[in-house]
């Protein structure tokens, strides 16, 4: 269940001031790629760096990292202990975000980090993750329609909660590739609180950093991709001169080429699983601004012959499937549904019917052979590659889906 609100999470951390200070970033989609740049730029820089991001990919540990390194189960568990009792103990009762969150802090404090790297949750003004009160830069990357029932119906009413981490006398970074009703929104709540703040278009880089431009110009980038590096180029130049001042920022930026986001454009082998040999396109695009994304990839990266895509897709029991599915496949694509399974940490996330999947896709004209398979991933997976036949492959519609595919390989890989 999903319970926004900040005196939970307060009593909670309370008794254990946090040691470090925070990089705070919110936003509908990017905001985890911007986390993976950043805390890849300060571990480079020679700092301490934890990063938090949600929701977990394949161990529920694996959103807490240490110098870009996942943390160890056996501190997880020691501190996630410490933390659940404490909850019990003054009858809190945090929900399972809040307990994790607090983990993270803890686990943070334990490691001796100099800076974290805090992805919220959901949201902002509301979100878990918005007690932090020592944060060095804010960041704001993009907004789109997503959890309208807790945030707002309108891009405004969602992005006003998303800038609700702003807070006076903290420095912010916000995407300028925003729509003009989110900028405008949170621009007044900048005014309001009177910010320093740093608005970034990836089309006219800071000629402070000059880097940026030249690994713009050396690789094939996408437009979000080009956003999501300039957000925390932005965040590094503000915040390095507090922590490591003889250090250049621009000296850090070529970093930037090899950081790598997984369940996002993600090239994966599913040879163990499948016999395949060609790589297949793994990505949680789960909202119709995600799928903008991948479609523009898939379209410049594996249409270039006019080659239909086989897909496998999944998707969270609620979304608006239509627009999310109708704009990435394509007339004479063929599509496998399935669905992902529990996921750890959050029971009160279902899986959509796959057979409410195929008929949705079977509404695109000309559409290939679309095929349910339930719960049989691995069925899924085995009859697109089939399909394929070495042709593009795409895995996509759900960051679950993305979880259950990496773990059944890893599993493979293992056995």
């Amino acid at each position: 269940m999903i319970e926004l609100g900040l005196s939970r999470i307060s009593r909670l951390v309370q008794q254990t001031p946090l040691s470090w200070k925070a990089i705070h970033i919110a936003g509908t989609n990017g905001k985890g790629s911007i986390s993976a740049y950043l805390s890849h730029l300060l571990a480079s820089a020679g700092v301490r760096c934890g990063r938090f991001t949600s929701p977990h990919l394949i161990d529920r540990w694996d959103c807490i990292t240490i110098d870009e390194r996942v943390v160890q189960e056996s501190l997880f568990r020691q501190i996630e202990a410490r933390v659940k009792l404490r909850d019990q103990t003054l009858g809190i009762g945090a929900s399972e975000f809040e307990l994790l969150a607090a983990t993270a802090f803890e686990i943070f404090n334990h490691e001796q980090v100099e800076i974290g790297v805090i992805e919220v949750g959901m949201g902002g003004r509301l979100d878990a993750t918005n007690i932090l009160n020592n944060v060095l830069v804010s960041v704001i990357a993009k907004i789109g329609l997503d959890h309208q029932a807790f945030l707002g119906n309108t891009i405004e009413e969602i992005a006003r909660e998303k800038a609700g981490i702003l807070k006076p006398g903290v420095k912010c970074v916000v995407d300028g590739t925003n729509c003009s009703e989110a900028i405008v929104a949170i621009k007044d709540r900048i005014a309001e609180l009177g910010l320093e703040a740093t608005i970034v278009h990836p089309d006219t880089p800071d000629p402070q950093l000059p880097s940026l431009l030249d690994l713009f110009r050396r690789n094939d980038l996408l437009t979000h991709q080009r956003a999501n590096m300039s957000c925390a180029a932005a965040a590094v130049k503000s915040v390095l001169p507090q922590v490591r001042p003889a250090l250049e920022p621009d000296s850090l930026i070529p970093q930037l080429a090899s950081v790598e986001w997984p369940g996002r454009l993600q090239k994966l082998a599913l040879q163990p699983l499948t016999g395949r040999i060609e790589p297949v396109l793994l990505d949680g695009a789960h909202n119709t601004q995600s799928a903008e994304v991948l479609g523009e990839y898939v379209e410049r990266k594996l249409r270039l012959k006019g080659e239909n895509v086989t897909w496998v897709i999944a998707a969270s029991h609620g979304k608006d499937i239509r627009p999310l599915f109708h704009s990435i496949i394509k007339p004479g694509d063929s599509v496998a549904a399935t669905s992902f399974g529990p996921v750890d940490g959050m029971p009160w996330v279902k899986a959509a019917d796959p057979n409410e999947l195929c008929a949705c896709v079977q509404d695109i004209p000309s559409i290939g052979e679309v095929q349910s398979f339930g719960k049989d991933i691995p069925g899924a997976l085995d009859w697109a590659c089939t399909k394929a036949d070495g042709g593009p492959l795409v895995i996509a519609g759900s960051l679950y889906l993305v979880s259950d595919v990496l773990r059944l390989v890893r599993e493979a890989n293992d056995s």
